[in-house]
């Protein structure tokens, strides 16, 4: 049954948004839900790292989109915990 309290558009942080930030001298976009985008802000604070720094880290290594690359790579710190 749904949630009434999460509204039409899901639970809270489930909204998705698209960003972009500028990663080797080009803009670019990527979509994550709220909650992944402040999980990607955390993770590059506790990284030392600005946002477009982790965001282009996480483009070199990435094998897939960007946007589940990001999600990929901080469910795997997560799991670090």
């Amino acid at each position: 049954m749904p949630n009434p309290e999460a509204g039409a558009a899901g639970p809270p942080g489930a909204a998705v948004r698209k960003r972009s930030v500028t990663v080797a001298g080009h803009r670019t976009s990527f979509s994550l839900e709220e909650a992944f985008w402040q999980a990607l802000k955390d993770q590059a604070r506790a990284e030392g790292l600005s946002l477009a720094a982790l965001v282009k880290q996480i483009d070199r290594d990435r094998k897939g989109n960007l946007s589940s690359a990001i999600r990929v790579y901080l469910l795997e710190q997560s799991r670090r915990i």
